[in-house]
């Protein structure tokens, strides 16, 4: 019993490990692709916005995103710890512990993105990064 639960734990662990590698590969591509049309331009389109509405939206994109995934975590993790205390067996206490978990993680990960993405963009050299604040806090 124990080496079905430790593999379907072990499987999922490296789904979501594939998944972030695929997010992260996105982004990547993503960041280089706007990179370059943007830094061949000699103005910045997002910056030179005299009411700031696009960098204005893209601020409170990351800001409404990070509060719902935070206010997510925390739906989260009280059922979880609902449902650890009506839970009968280890194996469901177990899953729901690494759940607990998992929700942890992408929460955290949600936070940090914003900062990480400003303190890349500036080291990159994005001019977007100059005028958008991606930290939601």
């Amino acid at each position: 019993m124990q080496s079905q639960t430790g593999g379907s734990i072990s499987a999922v662990s490296l789904c979501n490990t594939r998944r972030l590698g695929r997010v992260l590969i996105i982004l990547c591509v993503v960041l280089a692709a706007f990179s370059m049309p943007v830094s061949a331009q000699e103005s910045n389109p997002i910056c030179s916005d005299e009411s700031d509405t696009l960098a204005s939206m893209v601020e409170g994109f990351i800001q409404i995103t990070t509060a719902l995934g935070v206010m997510g975590l925390l739906i989260v993790w009280q059922a979880d710890s609902l449902m650890q205390m009506i839970a009968v067996g280890r194996e469901q206490k177990a899953s729901l512990r690494d759940h607990k978990r998992t929700a942890i993680k992408s929460a955290a990960i949600l936070v940090c993105l914003g900062p990480l993405f400003t303190v890349a963009g500036t080291t990159m050299g994005l001019p977007i990064a100059s005028c958008v604040d991606l930290i939601p806090f």
